[in-house]
């Protein structure tokens, strides 16, 4: 049986849509669309490879902005983010929401390179007890 989020799919991305998980996603670009029953113009975010967008609020906007280091939305291209559902209030309900985190550092997904071994022991005059600094 069909859970009533998907009897009544969104184009947008919703809390549901992620469940549980915190993917990391790359922003694609963001585009001004009419939003809701108004209508209103809301910028709304994309991400590589995914189909649906993430219509942007105050807090999530802020965010990418911190980790973009601008507020221009044409520099948001390529910034990887993680995504997460969450709780907030909202005229005065506790409703789901998604919220931006950064995304892990490339670099710590790889394994470190490993030490280069040491040279081969040469050959040389047997220590003394004056070659040790103890």
């Amino acid at each position: 049986m069909p859970s009533i989020n998907e009897a009544f799919p969104s184009n947008y991305l919703k809390a549901s849509d992620i469940r549980g998980a915190e993917p990391v996603v790359t922003i694609d670009h963001v585009a001004f669309e009419p939003v809701g029953r108004t209508r209103e113009m809301k910028a709304v975010l994309y991400f590589k490879g995914k189909d649906k967008g993430l219509v942007l609020n105050k807090t999530n906007a802020t965010k990418i902005t911190q980790l973009a280091g601008s507020d221009l939305t044409e520099n948001w291209d390529g910034v990887r983010v993680k995504l997460f559902a969450t709780e907030t209030e909202y005229a005065g309900d506790t409703v789901e929401c998604i919220r931006i985190k950064p995304a892990p550092a490339q670099q710590a997904r790889q394994a470190a390179p490993q030490p280069p071994p040491p040279p081969p022991p040469t050959e040389s005059a047997p220590l003394t007890d004056d070659d040790i600094p103890f």
